[in-house]
């Protein structure tokens, strides 16, 4: 990891941050380490609040705190630009994107759209054995943990982990790798995620029964699917994303919202 230093020495000047016009072409012939190193640390300083809304990436002062070359650094910043963290300058450059409730709430619908259409495809192609075999099993473990009365840490961060499992496993099941890119980008949004607010909810009195909704709809979609119910499968798929609009909704009315990660990017309603 690499130790932040102070945040002013990222943010650009007017005129500080070069063209970028030329990543595209050199992207492929980068290291595959340096890139994702400064894609994900560059994330990481958005959704933590060191790179605030609104401000310019000074592409300079990256270069020197990572330590690698400008052009990593450029191929990083067009991919986070791609994923909707950052916004194209007309005058050049980069700055952090800023998001309205309202362009949170649209993701998450943009989500359960995508997904629903995954879950129909799935039905009606025909999802392999050994994929449904492994959403079951997924699905499972979950059953295991929620019998349980309470839910610790360790608990809910297995939940997540195997909740984000049974949603790649569903992209698998209907086999459209153009369709899983799109929600690729759109799940890394912040807050668009599938378990984007299961830890921020685990102290509420509702945090096991939401997660027990949850599971239950995850079964009735693979029920659907196994059954060749497209219809069925993409309105239940649909249904599912709007507990996370529930969810966007009691967070961010709550002092609890504070401590979640990316929660400065949204500008609130006045």
């Amino acid at each position: 990891m690499v130790k932040a230093g102070p945040r002013s020495s990222i943010v650009a000047d007017r005129g500080g941050v070069s063209a970028l016009t030329a990543a595209a072409q050199s992207a492929a012939t980068l290291p595959d380490s340096a890139q994702v190193r400064a894609q994900l640390q560059l994330r990481e300083w958005i959704l933590s609040g060191e790179l605030p809304g609104g401000i310019r990436i000074a592409e300079l002062a990256i270069v020197e705190r990572l330590g690698v070359s400008r052009t990593p650094i450029r191929a990083a910043l067009m991919r986070l630009e791609q994923e909707g963290l950052l916004e194209a300058i007309p005058s050049g450059g980069y700055a952090v994107k800023t998001f309205s409730e309202r362009d949170i709430s649209e993701s998450i619908e943009l989500r359960g759209t995508i997904e629903g259409l995954m879950a129909r495809l799935a039905a009606e192609r025909g999802a392999a054995p050994v994929v449904l075999g492994e959403a079951r099993h997924c699905l499972g473990e979950i059953d295991v943990f929620l019998a349980a009365a309470a839910l610790g840490d360790d608990a809910l961060s297995r939940y997540v982990a195997l909740n984000e499992k049974f949603h790649a496993l569903l992209g698998e099941m209907a086999g459209s790798a153009v369709i899983a890119r799109q929600l690729e980008r759109v799940a890394a949004l912040p807050f668009a995620s599938p378990s984007a607010f299961v830890i921020e909810q685990a102290n509420s009195p509702q945090a096991r029964d939401m997660l027990v909704v949850a599971q239950h709809q995850h079964w009735q979609v693979l029920d659907a699917i196994e059954q060749h119910e497209g219809a069925r499968a993409e309105g239940l798929m649909r249904e599912h994303s709007r507990l996370a609009q529930r969810n966007l909704r009691n967070a961010l009315r709550s002092h609890r919202a504070q401590g979640l990660a990316g929660v400065q990017l949204i500008r609130r309603r006045s």
